[in-house]
């Protein structure tokens, strides 16, 4: 074999070597994850979410939510990339078709007599119009496709972002909303027990007047006014910074709401199908989001390893030419001309090599995203999960002990009215009591909260 036929053949095997590289697909790494949750049976196949219309059962929880969706101004951000990343892909996609334009032309240039054929200076001119393909790549190794995936799938992941973050107002809606009913109820609960210690502070300066109380007494009802008059102060203070907070997230939108039902009207007490881990894949937005990401960057990847095998490119133009700008459309001016040309690199100061090695690093960097999206939706649904079923159990003793203490404080006032014992133990009573009813409050909202965070953990319902 000549030396001739070796060059050719040695090119063709190594851009053959190079294409089979940069086509080479990418396992994505398969997630370690337990086949079930701690602490939990084997649950199978969970059933689908429901949306969160049925979870939710409060009618002015829903028209928040719904107010939310609509106005939201980081929603609205969230919505606006979406676009913005589905004519990003639109521009891309574009780049696999040849483009062709209308043009007209016109050249006029001094030739010197030096550099003419005649020896002397000419004076020409070059009329051209017609349609030309400007430079279209033939798409032999694969880099153009390889950048429309990258963009589709980094707008199918700018689209599940904005559901992860749909999912994430929701949730933060509920809260809010949740947190509302339980500084309502905290509130009342220290109004009803401020008047009480209004009046016992009443009675104690009476009977303090008369001697037939100690001034500690009456130092100590006025101790428990103070601070339950403190604690309302706080309260209320509390109650109109969620209040704010649920006004930005619904986006200010006003409006008549519907009336609130109670704390124990919500109807968010019932359990969700937790099924197994591995359904969180497909049900979390935000690991679909990452799990996009990943595949965007491997598609850049082969995308930087095409661009070392040789670039294809086609110009062409058809239409008319003359020397005269009149005899441009006359019989006779018709033109072409087609211009393939096949480019290699050879030397760029390893801009090429650089631009793989950033496309690995990011590559990389999105497998590492990917894991550890998996890892925290698994340690969300771990910590929602035993959450809920001990909180249950927290509310049920806590109930036992505001029954426990109502009864001492009961007990107490029948004892200090028949002289057995005194005010103070009145006072101590209906302190621990005021205590034990604020947590009861506390932790029915939070066991409420508890399925809001699981449903958020699980990857939610249907969002429309």
């Amino acid at each position: 074999m000549t030396l001739s036929r070796i060059g050719p053949a040695l090119l063709g095997g190594l851009c053959l070597a190079l294409a089979a590289c940069a086509s080479a697909p990418v396992v994505a790494p398969a997630p370690d994850l337990p086949a079930h949750y701690p602490d939990t049976a084997d649950a199978g196949a969970a059933p689908d979410l429901p949306g969160w219309r049925a979870l939710f059962a409060d009618a002015r929880l829903r028209a928040l939510v719904e107010a939310a969706l609509a106005h939201n101004r980081d929603l609205q951000v969230a919505v606006a990339r979406v676009a913005e990343a589905r004519a990003q892909f639109g521009i891309q996609e574009a780049a696999s078709l040849p483009g062709i334009d209308l043009a007209a032309v016109g050249e006029r240039g001094r030739t010197p007599a030096d550099l003419s054929v005649t020896r002397a200076p000419q004076i020409a001119s070059q009329y051209r119009a017609g349609a030309q393909m400007l430079a279209y790549e033939v798409d032999f190794w694969g880099r153009v496709r390889s950048l429309n995936a990258a963009a589709l799938a980094q707008f199918l992941a700018t689209d599940e972002a904005r559901r992860a973050f749909t999912l994430s107002l929701v949730a933060q809606v509920a809260q809010a909303h949740l947190l509302a009913l339980e500084l309502d109820e905290r509130i009342d609960l220290a109004g009803r027990a401020l008047a009480t210690r209004e009046e016992s502070f009443r009675i104690m300066r009476r009977r303090a007047d008369v001697g037939s109380s100690s001034d500690l007494e009456l130092r100590q009802a006025e101790s428990l006014l103070v601070s339950t008059r403190g604690e309302r102060a706080a309260l209320e203070r509390q109650r109109a910074q969620n209040a704010a907070l649920i006004q930005q997230l619904t986006g200010h939108a006003g409006g008549t709401l519907p009336a609130a039902a109670s704390l124990d009207g919500q109807g968010l007490e019932a359990p969700l199908p937790a099924g197994l881990p591995a359904a969180l894949l497909t049900r979390r937005p935000d690991i679909r989001a990452a799990e996009q990401r990943l595949v965007a960057s491997h598609a850049r990847v082969d995308a930087a390893r095409a661009a070392f095998l040789p670039n294809i490119t086609l110009t062409a133009f058809g239409g008319g030419a003359s020397a005269e700008l009149d005899g441009l459309f006359r019989g006779g001016a018709s033109a072409w001309n087609f211009v393939p040309m096949l480019r290699m690199p050879l030397f760029d100061g390893g801009r090429t090599r650089a631009a793989l090695n950033l496309a690995e690093a990011r590559q990389e960097v999105a497998v590492a995203d990917y894991e550890r999206t998996v890892q925290d939706a698994f340690r969300e649904v771990a910590d929602a999960l035993p959450a809920r079923r001990w909180l249950a159990v927290q509310v049920a003793e806590q109930r036992n002990l505001v029954a426990a203490e109502a009864d001492r404080a009961r007990l107490a006032g029948l004892r200090f009215e028949r002289g057995a014992s005194s005010y103070l133990d009145v006072l101590d009573a209906q302190r621990a009591l005021f205590s034990a009813e604020q947590a009861l409050v506390q932790l029915r909202r939070a066991h409420m909260g508890s399925t809001v965070t699981l449903y958020k953990a699980l990857g939610g319902g249907p969002q429309d």
